[in-house]
């Protein structure tokens, strides 16, 4: 085989680490020194939400970058840094869930209906969980063609989730406008997808 191809299969488990590595270290710092955080509560949902943000930027990365190198093998890249992505989305909201409104679901609607940001947050990730779903080989090979019209709601995504960022924060919005410049400039490549993707809904 050749050496590229290894290459580029290296890259799969190395996504996995990479994505990992966060998380493993945030969860030994929080089980043997928890004192070491002001507010864990605050820092870990603050540390799953942008880790999120990144991984669904570096996925909408990855078909751009294929194509740059030439490397059709790098857009399966994309699957597992989707998945992450979700990982990481889906402890954000558990975080929110259980260690700040303690699942009491009639303050969480409230919450949910009253706050633009957590509504947005909360669409974000609803339109990632039949994304993560149908991310499965058999279910791509059943869905055919509607699995890629179904996932081209990853690119609101794009928009909502740097949006819920913006709007969370009470200052220093230099760091959510740069995600959300990063993302417009990744969908940017995608403009003839999106626009055709427009026309054919309309």
């Amino acid at each position: 085989m050749p050496a590229k191809i290894l290459f580029l299969r290296s890259l799969r488990p190395a996504v996995h680490l990479f994505a990992a590595i966060p998380l493993i270290l945030i969860g030994y710092q929080l089980w043997f020194n928890p004192l070491a955080f002001a507010d864990p509560v605050e820092y870990l949902t603050h540390f799953s939400g942008e880790n999120a943000l990144r991984l669904l930027l570096l996925s909408l990365a990855v078909t751009p970058i294929a194509k740059r190198l030439k490397q059709p093998l790098v857009i399966r890249l994309r699957r597992p840094i989707g998945l992450w992505c979700f990982a990481y989305a889906s402890l954000h909201l558990g975080v929110w869930l259980s260690l700040d409104l303690q699942f009491q679901w009639a303050l969480i609607g409230e919450e949910i209906v009253q706050r633009n940001y957590l509504l947005v947050g909360f669409a974000a990730w609803a339109i990632m969980l039949p994304l993560a779903i149908t991310s499965l080989p058999a279910l791509q090979r059943a869905l055919g063609n509607r699995w890629k019209k179904l996932h081209h709601w990853v690119y609101l995504v794009a928009l909502l989730a740097p949006l819920h960022f913006i709007w969370s924060v009470k200052s220093g919005l230099t760091e959510p406008l740069i995600y959300l410049a990063a993302a417009l400039m990744l969908l940017s490549f995608r403009y003839r997808t999106l626009t055709k993707y427009i026309r054919a809904r309309q």
